[in-house]
């Protein structure tokens, strides 16, 4: 068993003392002593691998008062259910929403290290009134892309042949977005399926697309690093669409070496599908836009009492491509969690009045977790073991991150209208406060329910997603 760890986003730096034997290490963690390992299990039947999850939850979990010791582990067939049922009481409390799970260790080291991943390529989010279904985002080098899915693209039919199709419509009626998941099948190299989809501007084609294995980019190459021209001024626009890949910390250097080539001074980044990743790419941003602040404090990591000792406080680094922003509007959704949140947060005290966030409230994720693997059986249980806290020592935004920052402009998600482009609703809105201009109304109601809401669209997910659709919600 190893440890390391992550948050729905996350990591930090420094290998943990690892035992039983074979597999990749996880994201490492940083700070305090090398913590005392829990035991590796003897065996790798459903019992054994319970057995470890209960032990991980009992040794590490961030709310050891928030646990149901009821629960008997000879009752369930099933980690995930498991460890559903012994942290109910947290999630009763909305401070555990899913964000202990059970996954692979090969696919989300895979995910992490190279991006892999099979699928179409396409990030679907639902219409929750009208039962359609749209393509959000679609990254360049897969399939869906290839055969013209793009932003705004709607998926209209599915099936197997073009014999069988079935409309998303009556998909949407008889199963709800499960029956559309089902209908897209698994998410392995060498599925295929016919869809029929209209394009932006109403052009529907009818195709084959088969899933393949591609690799996850961070930052598009259309759209994720630009500069936009408001009125003669130079504004940096970043569209990091994850953490969870280790390749966007260099990403985002080459994306801050052009901002700084430009003279920028104003940025606006947009988080608004991004469900977090790599606590350590986070980091790497923060310290990008910390030129002047090194040495100062950029986050607290805090675990349970008895496990104080691995509390850590992370401090802004040099970065040779790093700016002193003097504004940052921040675009953000009920899907903008965990990494995403913890960077806005951190930026809230060395900002104040000069930061905002624009679109909707964030989802309300200020924990993280370690991951502990057994590596027999391909498993790692993801435990909420951590909180995260900015340099005021602020950290309890479990109903989004609308009541802390100081400004809020509410806009809408233009998916007819390509990302980077300044008449887009919520990059409008951006540009709106960077300028000083009127805001149409502020951020009110709740967090985002759920990390895949996106506003009158739900972020399409399987009942069961895997270590992909974990970090990148909506991902086929």
């Amino acid at each position: 068993m190893k440890i390391g760890r992550t948050a729905l986003s996350a990591t930090l730096a420094l290998a943990l003392v690892a035992c039983g034997g074979g597999g990749s290490n996880p994201p490492p963690t940083q700070g305090g002593s090398t913590p005392t390992p829990t035991p590796p299990s003897s065996g790798c039947s459903v019992a054994d691998q319970i057995n470890f999850a209960g032990a991980v939850l009992d040794e590490w979990y961030l709310f050891p008062n928030l646990l149901d010791n009821t629960v008997n582990p000879a009752s369930f067939n099933d980690v995930q259910a498991y460890l559903d049922a012994r942290v109910a009481p947290a999630r009763a409390q909305s401070r555990d929403r899913g964000f202990t799970f059970a996954t692979s260790i090969q696919e989300e080291n895979d995910l992490i290290n190279s991006g892999s991943s099979a699928g179409f390529g396409i990030r679907l989010g639902y219409d929750t009134v009208n039962n359609r279904v749209f393509v959000l985002e679609a990254y360049e080098n897969a399939n869906g892309f290839a055969a013209g899915m793009d932003r705004g693209t709607e998926l209209l039919a599915i099936g197997t042949t073009s014999a069988n199709l079935q409309s998303v419509t009556s998909l949407m009626a008889s199963g709800g977005p499960q029956a559309v998941v089902d209908a897209l099948g698994p998410s392995t190299a060498g599925t295929a399926r016919v869809i029929r989809f209209a394009q932006v501007g109403g052009t529907i084609v009818e195709t084959t697309v088969t899933k393949s294995d591609f690799s996850l980019d961070p930052i598009s190459d259309r759209y994720g690093a630009l500069i936009l021209n408001d009125g003669g001024k130079q504004v940096g626009y970043l569209n990091l669409r994850t953490f969870i890949v280790s390749d966007a910390s260099n990403q985002l250097r080459d994306a801050f070496q052009l901002f700084g080539s430009r003279g920028v001074t104003e940025l606006i980044i947009d988080f608004r599908y991004n469900g977090g990743g790599l606590v350590s790419v986070a980091d790497t941003l923060g310290d990008l836009m910390g030129r002047g602040r090194v040495g100062q404090v950029w986050s607290e990591t805090v675990l349970r009492a008895s496990k104080s000792s691995e509390n850590s406080t992370e401090l802004f680094q040099n970065e040779v491509n790093a700016l002193a922003p003097t504004k940052i509007a921040f675009i953000g959704r009920g899907g903008t969690a965990s990494a995403s949140e913890l960077v806005i947060n951190s930026m809230i005290p060395y900002l104040g009045n000069n930061m905002a966030l624009i679109g909707a409230n964030t989802f309300g994720k200020p924990v993280g977790q370690f991951g502990f693997d057994l590596d027999a059986c391909d498993l790692r249980v993801r435990a909420v073991t951590f909180q995260t806290l900015n340099a005021d020592g602020n950290g309890e935004y479990f109903t989004g991150l609308a009541s802390e920052v100081a400004n809020t402009c509410r806009a809408n998600d233009d998916i007819f209208t390509p990302f980077g482009d300044p008449a887009e609703a919520s990059i409008k809105g951006a540009l709106d406060f960077l300028a000083g201009r009127a805001c149409a109304a502020p951020i009110t109601g709740a967090a985002g329910q759920t990390a895949q809401s996106v506003g009158g669209r739900e972020l399409l997910q399987p009942e069961r997603p895997n270590a992909a659709q974990y970090e990148i919600p909506g991902l086929f």
